[in-house]
């Protein structure tokens, strides 16, 4: 609305000529109709129409009286009102179809300019408000064009997501059934059974109800597993997340569109830690660091251990707590979590200021990408009592 409002300030000289351009009385309150009438359908026509065309036959309709109103104001009240053809010509190019607007607009253009001819004083203005009537309706076929396609942008994402939920409700129904399916029918049967040898049989009985017991355990810790893999955080989950957040925040993120190829890429376990690591850096970079940028890296890196992978998040807001450094204890709950959870799968953590200096936080966590990695790894010693630590 304001985009679009803010272009109307060039309806002055219209206006200007209504209140001093010395008109009768009856051609001041047509004029006035007139121009009131004009703007109606312009916005209507910028409005409904730039995204989305719903209907045609209104498009053409209201377009075709934008054009008379302009022609027939401009031939009634003077060369002040030529500038009618501009908002015009934009309208053709907010509206109309590409293939008729680019004859349409500068058909506008030539009638403007042939409308003017009648006045020899306003000939200077022809070319300046000629080659502007042109350049802003084709302008506006771009503009329109880049809205559209930014509308089916949307559509096209808001229709994966519903995909992606739809496939993620059959995975889990197909997982379930695969699990449970055989599980439950064998419990059926031995119920049944147990229930007919209990009256003759009641040891042989009391045999298949241990079987029954034996069998749902199983069953219950299938669906544990199965419950934990669907809970395990992924680092793409939290790459998509992230850009999200920050974009919310209103955060310039530089963000990696995907995780490391296989590579490069840690198993389940470290890969979850990773993940909780990015969750927790960008929630404080959301929530407490009033930062104007961030950047998510991640870097396979050769270290005398062996491969790692990084992760680093590092914003451009308030740096960490004075006096936090090396041999520092004051941290809270959220770095005390993450760096158990990396030493838990080998890695370590480091937190403190970002690379210009005292400005900024970092947050760096890695990683092994060995195939052993059971080891416990040397506790990192920068962790200090900043921002991260109240996120949690």
């Amino acid at each position: 609305m304001l985009w679009i409002g803010i272009w109307l300030i060039f309806m002055a000289a219209p206006v200007r000529d209504l209140v001093d351009g010395g008109h009768g009385t009856a051609a001041t309150v047509l004029g006035a109709l007139g121009l009131t009438a004009f703007v109606g359908c312009y916005l209507a026509l910028v409005f409904r129409y730039t995204a989305r065309v719903h209907e045609w036959r209104a498009v053409y309709a209201t377009f075709t009286v934008l054009l008379v109103l302009a022609v027939a104001l401009a031939l009634g009240m003077g060369t002040a009102w030529l500038g009618l053809f501009v908002y015009a010509a934009v309208s053709a190019g907010a509206a109309l179809p590409m293939r008729r607007a680019v004859w349409i607009i500068p058909a506008i253009t030539v009638t403007m300019m042939a409308i003017g001819m009648r006045d020899t004083g306003a000939a200077d203005l022809f070319p300046g408000l000629g080659v502007t009537t042109l350049l802003v309706g084709f302008a506006m076929t771009g503009v329109r064009q880049l809205i559209r396609t930014t509308v089916e942008l949307r559509q096209a994402r808001a229709t994966v997501a519903q995909l992606a939920a739809n496939e993620e409700r059959l995975r889990l129904a197909r997982d379930l059934h695969d699990l449970l399916g055989h599980s439950l029918s064998l419990i059926t049967l031995k119920s049944e059974l147990a229930g007919r040898m209990l009256p003759a049989h009641p040891d042989k009985a009391a045999q298949q109800v241990a079987d029954i017991e034996q069998v749902s355990r199983q069953a219950l810790v299938d669906v544990r597993e199965a419950v934990t893999g669907y809970r395990r955080l992924t680092l793409a989950g939290q790459l998509a997340g992230a850009r999200t957040a920050l974009a919310a925040a209103g955060v310039d993120a530089d963000v990696p569109l995907e995780p490391p190829g296989p590579g490069a890429a840690p198993d389940e376990e470290r890969e979850a830690a990773l993940a909780w690591a990015l969750r927790e850096a960008v929630t404080n970079v959301v929530r407490h660091s009033g930062a104007r940028r961030c950047a998510v890296t991640l870097t396979r890196r050769q270290t005398l251990a062996g491969p790692v992978l990084e992760l680093a998040v590092e914003d451009d807001g308030v740096g960490p707590a004075s006096g936090a450094g090396p041999g520092s204890s004051g941290h809270g709950n959220g770095l005390t979590g993450l760096t158990e959870r990396l030493e838990a799968v080998g890695g370590t953590l480091d937190v403190g200021p970002g690379a210009g200096g005292r400005e900024g936080f970092r947050i760096a966590a890695r990683v092994p990408l060995g195939q052993d990695g059971g080891g416990q790894a040397e506790p990192t010693a920068a962790v200090s009592p900043g921002r991260l630590g109240s996120s949690a």
